[in-house]
């Protein structure tokens, strides 16, 4: 060990270092130039005792003059040094550090060489989400001699830290090949006498591992009276590219770098694939994957077990094709389609039908796959049998279908039900039903005590009115009960012959103020008061005064302007103006409260919602549109009376839509017959009837939204299905991120439902001053309202709204404890709104003091 090792330079011109305790152990190998003042260039070391070629065996290195030729094009420094021995060692040390061994058993026919001096760290390359981890890539040259062009592609693969292998014959080739795997193969096809380069590609193809190889045939150079070859028979010989025979390393350098950054990191990405199909092969859930256009591409074996089938009757069929289950809603496949069409995932509730006939429920999940450019390119669906009876059955024939002698699927049939939950066991079950079936299966096997909690639990659930709250201590007071029962009633039938029919004036008079001929040519007065228009401290008051009544079509220009609405619905402005004039039009000044400043508000405080980040992030185009327009008509023609009213009067409109939601639905029906009627303000004159159905849909379902008859139904499904699995979501991860289920059709219906059922009645939430004008507002509307059912001899719906007796600030007090508090607590949850919430806490602040002093005035005596 202490020893210093020996150099002796053989008459061949290979090194061999030995230790002096050892005797002719050749330790390392470097190739000289022959001659007697020949230079060391040290371009290639064995520094391992184990791998050295025999010189008698060994092809040897490129020559002398090929090499100065390398280390001028790479670029490695001096080529010269002392011929003597004792100045051979330091150019070993100084070495680039090329080196060769044997491959396998072929190690007379096969070299290969390494990096010592460079070393190549793995490359990170990412197929979709995964992370993979590329090892340096191995490239295999099969040349029967060595030339300048081998020797080109060797010192090219040293250039970009490739491992490089040499094979001599095709034997050592494929054997060298299956013990490798190299991602790139030369082969020489330039002379037909040393071997088939055709017959060698041919071999190496009917291997499993060159699947994901590249393989270049190195061609001759076509002579100037010679047509050039066609590409075709190296093609079907199983070659992938041609090299034009060039020996420049740069030139065989820049071919093997355009490989690697093209086929190979291809291939190497899809061999990644095969661990994701193991996946799914193994997954438990039914997965199948289609292409754009519903085409099967790929079904699991969950999905052949679920569904009878084998994937090869599958695997190439339109989904239009496969027989269809009759259970399911004549209209679920084209909401499905819509919907994922728009590159949104659809999850729901689904009837398929298998192979034998059967219908079978499945929970499906449907998420679009955004491909090359940006286009959806396929569609992949999980699936999962609902947990039915008929399931459970479906699930035990599945089972035997296929051999499993497992216990689960016979115990699933085993299960036996009581008397009631047979007779709830209809074959189109409502979820209610569904409820109720599982709690009178977990009551039979429950303890006394769990079971009569269940009765209970049934009872409740049994009754009509699942949503709306009991009063409970509030029913004493009388404020909290006229206030909720002339709102959530749709009041007490006709006690006399009266009716009550209000007119309109569709024609109704704005001499006072021009008209804008586009946003850009506002009045400056009324210009300065929209640049405030994105705050929620906006004065929709003062637009009030100086607009002469006329609020909405300024502040709709704006705000709709903002949202790119004449855009979205390929209109001009001008429609848009005459659209939001004639809308203004009918909205009654004369009312105290709903006219069109309410309904600017209204509109000026849904915008307010839509920029923020969680309803922005849950919404598309569409639905800001329908929003912004459902806003703006949701109050139209309101006679300045309530529901109640109006049925117990008999007015028309109650004859007309049966006592049931008369005014939200003559809201939207006059709202599409005036925006019908004349095409100059046909602002839907332009879309497409699909994009005209849908619009419309979410229009009317907003307006019929803010009927205040079902205002815990909507509250308490937006709860269940946004706050609370939003909630459970950031817990789980720790992070403020928006939920994953907000996206689902389901859920932005109830989204934009919270969003202009807060608009509507956000008063409370806004700055004091705005509360209090709006809160005196709505009680004249309703002291006049009671007025009049007195004059008319009507039921009085609201009779704490007596212009004599009444207090304001308890009035107020009622409607923001029974209505406003839990509501805007659940939208605040979504839409994270602090200053909106502390306006309302101040201002319910402000109120109880009003009250505590026994005042009926909305302001204290200072602040007068």
């Amino acid at each position: 060990m202490g020893c210093a090792p020996s150099i002796h330079v053989s008459q061949s011109g290979v090194i061999y270092c030995r230790d002096s305790d050892e005797s002719n152990s050749p330790r390392q190998t470097t190739s000289v130039s022959q001659g007697p003042a020949a230079p060391l260039h040290g371009l290639f070391v064995q520094t391992d005792a184990a791998d050295v070629i025999p010189p008698s065996r060994a092809s040897g290195p490129p020559g002398a003059a090929r090499v100065r030729r390398a280390r001028a094009e790479l670029g490695s420094g001096s080529s010269s040094s002392s011929s003597s021995a004792g100045s051979a060692a330091p150019a070993a040390t100084t070495c680039r550090g090329r080196r060769r061994h044997c491959c396998s058993s072929a190690e007379a026919e096969t070299q290969t060489s390494y990096t010592s001096v460079k070393q190549v760290s793995s490359a990170e390359v990412r197929i979709g989400p995964m992370r993979l981890t590329q090892d340096p890539i191995q490239v295999l040259l099969i040349f029967a001699k060595e030339d300048s062009q081998s020797d080109g592609f060797w010192w090219a693969c040293d250039r970009a830290g490739y491992r490089c292998n040499i094979a001599r014959t095709p034997e050592s080739a494929l054997e060298c090949f299956l013990d490798k795997h190299h991602e790139i193969i030369v082969i020489d096809h330039r002379q037909t006498r040393n071997f088939d380069a055709e017959a060698v590609c041919r071999s190496i193809r009917a291997t499993n591992p060159s699947e994901h190889t590249v393989i270049l045939a190195v061609v001759s150079q076509a002579s100037g009276d010679r047509e050039e070859a066609s590409v075709l028979p190296l093609l079907h010989a199983g070659f992938n590219r041609r090299f034009m025979e060039d020996s420049s390393i740069i030139a065989c350098y820049n071919e093997l770098i355009q490989i690697e950054h093209g086929e190979v990191r291809s291939q190497f990405k899809l061999r990644a694939c095969n661990s994701v199909f193991t996946a799914l092969d193994h997954c438990h859930e039914a997965i199948e994957i289609t292409s754009d256009d519903h085409v099967i591409q790929y079904v699991n074996p969950a999905f052949e077990r679920m569904m009878g089938y084998h994937k090869g009757e599958l695997l190439g069929k339109e989904l239009a094709d496969l027989p269809k289950s009759d259970k399911n809603r004549a209209d679920l496949l084209d909401t499905i389609n819509t919907c994922i069409k728009k590159g949104k995932e659809w999850q729901g509730v689904y009837y398929a039908r298998r192979k034998s006939g059967d219908s079978i429920q499945q929970h499906v999940k449907i998420t679009p796959v955004i491909g090359q450019g940006g286009k959806i390119r396929h569609f992949v669906s999980l699936k999962k049998l609902c947990c039915t009876t008929d399931n459970n059955k479906q699930l035990h024939k599945v089972h035997r279908d296929s051999g499993d002698n497992s216990q689960t699927a016979p115990s699933l049939q085993n299960r036996r039900y009581p008397s009631m939950a047979r007779i709830h066991s209809m074959t189109i079950e409502a979820p209610i039903t569904k409820v109720i079936n599982i709690i009178n299966a977990a009551q039979e096997n429950s303890p006394v005590t769990v079971a009569e909690a269940l009765d209970r639990v049934l009872e409740i659930l049994r009754t009509t009115e699942l949503y709306s709250p009991q009063l409970g201590t509030k029913d004493e007071d009388p404020h909290t009960s006229d206030l909720v029962g002339g709102l959530m009633t749709d009041g007490l039938r006709r006690l006399s012959g009266n009716e009550y029919v209000f007119t309109k004036n569709v024609h109704q008079s704005h001499s006072h103020l021009a008209m804008p001929i586009t946003i850009n040519d506002v009045p400056p007065c009324i210009a300065r008061l929209l640049d405030n228009e994105e705050s929620w401290e906006f004065n929709i008051f003062e637009l009030e005064a100086v607009t002469h009544k006329r609020p909405l079509v300024y502040l709709g220009l704006k705000v709709f302007s903002r949202f790119g609405v004449c855009e979205f619905l390929h209109c001009s402005e001008t429609t848009l103006r005459a659209w939001l004039q004639v809308i203004e039009a009918n909205y009654h000044s004369s009312n105290a409260y709903h006219n069109s400043t309410h309904a600017a508000d209204v509109l000026h405080a849904t915008a307010f919602f839509l920029g923020k980040e969680r309803v922005k992030g849950s919404l598309d185009q569409l639905d800001e549109v329908a929003a912004l327009i459902a806003a703006t008509v949701h109050d139209v023609d309101h006679p300045g009376r309530t529901n109640s009213f109006l049925c117990n009067a008999g007015s028309e409109l109650a004859v007309l839509y049966n006592d049931t939601a008369v005014l939200e639905s003559h809201h939207t029906a006059l709202a599409f017959q005036l925006t019908a009627k004349d095409s100059k303000c046909n602002i839907f004159k332009n879309i497409d009837r699909t994009h005209y159905r849908t619009l419309r849909q979410a229009i009317i379902d907003m307006v019929l939204a803010t009927e205040m008859t079902k205002h815990f139904e909507h509250v308490n499904k937006f709860v269940n299905s946004i706050n609370k699995p939003m909630a459970a979501e950031i817990e789980s991860s720790d992070c403020e991120c928006n939920p994953t289920g907000k996206n689902f059709p389901e859920n932005q219906i109830l989204i934009k439902r919270m969003m202009i059922k807060c608009a509507d009645v956000a008063n409370p939430c806004r700055p004091l001053d705005l509360c209090i004008e709006w809160a005196g507002r709505i009680s004249e509307e309703y002291f006049a309202q009671t007025d009049e059912e007195k004059r008319q001899g009507l039921p009085v719906v609201m009779p704490v709204f007596d212009r004599n007796t009444c207090s304001i600030p308890k009035s107020q007090i009622s409607f923001i404890d029974y209505f406003i508090t839990d509501m805007f607590d659940a939208w605040d949850a979504f839409a994270h709104l602090p200053a909106l919430m502390q306006h309302l806490a101040d201002n319910y602040k402000h109120w109880k003091t009003l009250d505590d002093l026994k005042c009926k005035s909305l302001r204290l005596p200072s602040d007068s």
